[in-house]
């Protein structure tokens, strides 16, 4: 294999050398920072006994509902809140205040209104989503080509038919930003929710047994898998959007 600057297993390569000079010179204690074939040991036996490989399942099911449930809301109330421009900057400080609020500090609301249980996890990750995306989607929708819109108009299509054929599909390179970022978003928000709100399970749960029973190696596994899938999560996204989206910017 030829390693280039552009490469990306050039950077990991890097990071799990200086992890392992790290741990090899008891820089820090051996007890905090195991060697990388210590987490890798740690990681293939909690697959190969079910225990991280179900935590792992649980926080991708939870992840994706609360996406799905994010980006079906985002995506259409964007569009037509992106098609009227006074609507939306009537709107503006709204959208803008809660996506500005860190999501973290409203799970004492959300706690309040859904209680203790997956629901108040998936419900808070889907606050989140939603906002990144119904951001990014209005956004694209305001910056679509007029005359494409205009064009539209003088051939009579109705006002449904321009949002459908239109500005969704002028936005939706904006959107596949905004679609990933909500991912990102989601992911982050589940995991930490699972790490403190009555959680029995998942990845954030874990992690945060593995930290209290200083099973350090398992720490750094479960750390390496949420890694992992969130950038196997954006990864799709790109691949996606490169083979079905290959006019933006035309």
């Amino acid at each position: 294999m030829k390693f280039t600057r552009s490469n990306p297993l050039l950077g990991a390569m890097v990071l799990v050398a200086i992890w392992w000079l790290l741990a090899s010179i008891g820089l820090v204690k051996p007890i905090l920072l195991p060697t990388p074939a210590g987490a890798i040991r740690a990681l293939i036996a909690g697959l190969a006994n079910g225990e991280l490989a179900y935590d792992l399942m649980v926080t991708i099911k939870r992840t994706v509902t609360a996406f799905a449930i994010a980006a079906m809301v985002a995506i259409p109330v964007g569009i037509a809140l992106g098609a009227d421009v006074k609507t939306y900057r009537s709107m503006e400080f709204v959208v803008d205040f809660f996506r500005s609020t860190p999501v973290s500090a409203l799970f004492p609301l959300f706690l309040v209104l859904f209680g203790v249980g997956d629901q108040t996890k998936i419900a808070i990750a889907v606050f989140g989503a939603a906002l990144a995306i119904l951001f990014n989607v209005a956004y694209g929708v305001m910056n679509c080509r007029r005359t494409r819109v205009l064009a539209a108009r003088v051939m009579g299509a109705s006002q449904m038919r321009t949002l459908l054929d239109v500005y969704f599909w002028e936005s939706l390179p904006q959107t596949f930003v905004g679609l990933r970022n909500g991912i990102s978003i989601a992911l982050v928000v589940i995991i930490v929710a699972e790490m403190f709100i009555g959680s029995n399970d998942g990845l954030g749960y874990l992690l945060v047994q593995a930290q209290m029973s200083f099973d350090m190696p398992l720490m750094y596994a479960a750390i390496f898998c949420a890694g992992l899938l969130g950038y196997m999560l954006n990864l799709l996204f790109l691949i996606i959007e490169r083979r079905f989206v290959h006019w933006g910017g035309r």
